[in-house]
Formats: structure tokens, sequence, C-alpha cells
């Protein structure tokens, strides 16, 4: 997928219901359509006021399963590089967080080979007052101030503390590779 498919023009997405018993039906219909509702006001606001480098929306018809495209933080060892991002909400959301992992590789103590993101407002510090926008921009940041104290790659946290010159240059080799 392209950049222009990630923040282009973007059309309201119906929601689906699953299959089930008429009760069990009619509880998802409402769920569903409650955090539809919220995931689609978010939409209209990341589209009309969009975080500074930051894009998000709807891969297709699916309003729960969105990509986001993040560009690397000037000053960063990440600048210059594009990053794509896969995020699945939750049908319960905004009770739960969504989940968001990244597609392109980056090298970061925070963030898996397998694109995990070790952050804490995306588990245990969750509040249905976040919204998509705010998860994007605290991942932002964390591309500019990693947590070797919370890591997912011990290895790269370690060399992020005692070598960092060359920690530094991995990240930028990386970035280029992958991410431009």
């Amino acid at each position: 997928m392209n950049k222009e498919d990630a923040c282009g023009t973007l059309s309201r997405p119906t929601c689906k219901m699953s299959s089930g018993s008429a009760t069990t039906a009619k509880w998802r219909k409402a769920d569903l359509s409650q955090s539809a509702k919220r995931i689609q006001k978010e939409l209209v606001d990341i589209t009309r006021d969009p975080p500074c480098n930051i894009s998000a929306g709807p891969k297709s018809d699916n309003i729960y399963e969105w990509v986001a495209t993040i560009m690397g933080p000037p000053q960063s060892v990440y600048q210059g590089g594009i990053f794509f991002l896969d995020i699945v909400f939750p049908q319960d959301y905004p009770f739960n967080p969504p989940k968001v992992t990244f597609q392109t590789r980056i090298y970061h103590c925070n963030i898996a080979s397998n694109g995990a993101i070790c952050l804490d407002i995306l588990k245990d510090q969750w509040s249905p007052a976040l919204t998509i926008s705010k998860v994007l921009i605290s991942i932002t940041s964390l591309l500019t101030d990693a947590n070797p104290d919370d890591p997912l790659v011990q290895s790269i946290a370690n060399q992020y503390v005692t070598s960092r010159k060359l920690h530094d240059e991995t990240a930028r080799e990386h970035t280029k590779r992958f991410a431009t």
C-alpha cells in the first residue's frame, strides 16, 4: 500500500454483524455500533486534523482494521524513514486498547522483530479517554525517546545504554535499508 492510500479520501464504511443467536446478535449489533461510532469519529478527527508526520485510516471496508504511516521524527535516528503500522481495534473499543504493530522493520529496543510494541498505554495504562491519534503520537515519541529500562529486545537496550554511537549507526542503517 502506498502513502496516498493511507491518507487519501476515505469513505465511511459500514459495520457488518457476525452470525449467532438472535440475543447474541442483538448484543453484538449494539456493541459494534457503539465501537464503530467511536472509531468513525476518530477517523473523522484524524483525517481533519492529522498529527504531524502521521496518517491513518481503514485498510478496506472494515472500520476495525487500519493502516497507519509514521514518518521518522526529525533529528532522530529514524529521520527520513517511512514506517507502516497495522492497527486492529477490538470489538469493545474504547474499553480495551487497539492492537498496534509495526509492519516496517525497525531497530528499536521497545519494538520486537514481529512488530510488537512495548508501550504502557497499549497495555495496562490504557484508558478509554485515549484516541488512536494519541496512541500514534506516543509511538512517535517512543522513536525519539526509547525506554531501555522496559525493553522487548534486551540486546538492543544493552547497546543503547552501553554503546549509544553504535546503536544509533545501526538504527540509521536499518532505517535506510527497510524504511526508505
